[in-house]
């Protein structure tokens, strides 16, 4: 905690840099006068904090809001750009990732945040190079968020074992 002063320093520098720009109506940056910029701002304040100062539990918030403002500037403009809900569990399992590669935790989350989004993400393609929908197993397939709930159900009430 020695090193508090990093977050505001870049939450009251980014901020007023935006608000400046904003206000001298600087066309180049004309696109950038929206919210998901100040989403940015603070999640660079939030990375600031955990890796400068050495607080590795900022980085995942600080990934997150970084890549839901780089998402939201990004959808409209480059067509390749999947707006799917699955970019956003990309960007969270990315996150966890990058805080455990500080911290040593969350490796789990982040693989299995990973891996569910690859799925969401490429699930019709998948779906028809397997030719799996066929049927009665369609039926079933509908209720696959059940094994989510089950299983996020059953991480929140085992026991741990010493």
């Amino acid at each position: 905690m020695k090193h508090q002063k990093i977050f505001p320093g870049i939450i009251l520098v980014g901020f007023g840099l935006y608000f400046y720009l904003e206000s001298s109506n600087i066309l180049l940056f004309r696109e950038f006068y929206t919210w998901p910029t100040l989403l940015i701002i603070v999640g660079l304040a939030f990375l600031g904090q955990g890796y400068k100062g050495r607080e590795y539990e900022a980085i995942l918030p600080g990934t997150i809001l970084v890549g839901f403002g780089l998402h939201f500037h990004i959808v409209n403009k480059l067509t390749i750009w999947p707006d799917h809900i699955g970019t956003f569990i990309l960007i969270i399992s990315l996150g966890f990732l990058l805080r455990y590669q500080k911290t040593g935790a969350g490796l789990f989350q982040g693989v299995l945040f990973l891996s569910l989004s690859i799925f969401l993400l490429f699930y019709e393609h998948v779906m028809k190079w397997i030719g799996v929908i066929e049927g009665s197993f369609s039926i079933a397939w509908e209720f696959w968020p059940i094994i989510f709930i089950v299983l996020g159900v059953y991480l929140l009430l085992r026991k741990k074992s010493k």
